[in-house]
């Protein structure tokens, strides 16, 4: 049985879609919001992802990026204001004390009073790196998995800055975020890991098949 989880929402984070790199659009700026915000199985209302395609949908309702990790990146790349804003990552939730290996595919938490159930890690991008102006960053982040993690929303509700992240259930124990990250982006990752990840339900559907093409290869 793991330990309590148990941590303050420090902020939660929306935006809107917004000029990015010449006519394309991106929503990864997000901003702290001062009421109360609605949690959907779509995300929470407001808040926009540019590109449905690849962001967005109901396994990836609410994201949430270590605020840990910030102290990381200012050794790596130096001083930036972006790593003194909370959603500089694209983050929904503003949340210390809780990086990938201490939450696991699956895990359902009380986020105000919505349930969530991690769904997937984040897969990087070079929006990422366009936004801080540094490159390699999104190779640091598949070297260290340092990657943030998606929701899905089981239950609607609402969140506030001030609210509880509370851990009230255990996914796969063998599968912590940042595990099945390496499995899924890494390289070197074993058939067998990847068919055995390509079986863990709570897993999105479209990492399982990710994980299960890539076992066959």
């Amino acid at each position: 049985m793991a330990a309590p989880l148990v941590r303050t929402i420090e902020a939660v984070c929306t935006g809107t879609a917004r000029p990015f790199n010449g006519a394309e659009l991106s929503a990864i700026a997000k901003y702290p919001r001062d009421e109360r915000v609605q949690v959907l199985t779509s995300g929470l209302a407001p808040d926009e992802q540019a590109d449905r395609r690849h962001h967005g949908g109901p396994d990836m309702a609410v994201h949430l990026y270590p605020l840990d990790h910030h102290s990381y990146w200012r050794a790596q790349i130096g001083a930036h204001d972006l790593l003194d804003q909370p959603g500089a990552f694209g983050s929904n939730l503003a949340v210390s004390g809780v990086t990938e290996e201490a939450v696991h595919i699956g895990d359902r938490f009380r986020l105000g009073t919505a349930l969530v159930e991690i769904s997937q890690p984040r897969k990087p991008c070079w929006k990422i790196e366009h936004r801080f102006g540094h490159k390699g960053m999104v190779a640091r982040i598949v070297e260290t998995a340092r990657c943030g993690w998606y929701f899905r929303v089981i239950e609607a509700g609402d969140v506030a800055a001030g609210d509880q992240l509370e851990r009230v259930s255990l996914g796969d124990t063998r599968w912590h975020v940042a595990r099945a990250f390496h499995v899924l982006h890494g390289s070197g990752a074993q058939p067998s890991d990847l068919a055995e990840l390509a079986q863990v339900p709570a897993l999105s559907a479209e990492m399982r098949a990710r994980a299960a093409a890539k076992s066959a290869t």
